[in-house]
């Protein structure tokens, strides 16, 4: 789903044209390609990351970024006491409910090794998706992590629209929730899944599959 080579030829670009780069990674952070965030695991540092969900498993909305300390700087170094900073507000912002759940969650990643465990389980992952290649409407099939997507044969009159029955199929006939965008279907399976988690969702996405105008 990530293409490192890709990632580092754009890192270069950025540095030399003096171009900030920016990585969001409010799905791949925390864990879902095997690592912290994709940067760490494919060797590339970003000037800018984006994170939520995963911060805190989604129990409470919260989202952060982590900059560099050129930009930090740049925002918050040398202003005089009565300019604060890079001045904004949100309502929500460092919300004590959110903060704490964003501690416990960093305690468990770190306790139960769950990134490792998103590393270990990407071929129990790959193995599975790729038993796919063969299902009606398949057109390709990647992963990384605990993550994978799979692009379905778009209908040339309405685009988009194998992927939203895809959806509306897994839900109501096989108990399964699924993400989409367009015709992509888009798997990410909890770090703590197992191998039969793992294979009844994709059973339940072959069933979906074969039910497809």
């Amino acid at each position: 789903m990530w293409s490192p080579s890709w990632d580092r030829r754009a890192c270069s670009l950025c540095d030399k044209y003096g171009i900030l780069l920016i990585f969001d990674e409010v799905i791949t952070g925390f864990g879902r390609v095997g690592a912290a965030f994709a940067a760490e695991r494919y060797g590339v540092i970003p000037d800018i990351i984006t994170f939520a969900k995963g911060v805190t498993n989604g129990a409470v909305p919260m989202g952060g970024m982590i900059v560099k300390n050129e930009i930090h700087d740049a925002f918050m170094g040398d202003a005089p006491a009565y300019q604060i900073e890079f001045f904004h507000g949100h309502t929500y912002s460092g919300h004590p409910l959110a903060c704490a759940a964003g501690l416990a969650t960093l305690d468990l990643y770190r306790d139960e090794d769950l990134f490792a465990r998103g590393r270990k389980m990407e071929s129990v992952l790959e193995e599975a998706v790729h038993t796919l290649k063969n299902a009606p409407r398949i057109i390709d099939i990647r992963n990384a992590g605990m993550a994978a997507g799979i692009d379905i044969e778009p209908d040339p009159s309405a685009p988009g629209r194998r992927g939203y029955d895809a959806m509306r199929i897994a839900f109501a006939d096989e108990n399964l929730v699924i993400r989409i965008s367009g015709d992509t279907i888009a798997l990410a399976p909890a770090l703590i899944a197992t191998e039969s988690d793992i294979a009844r969702m994709v059973d339940g996405v072959r069933a979906t599959l074969a039910r497809l105008g």
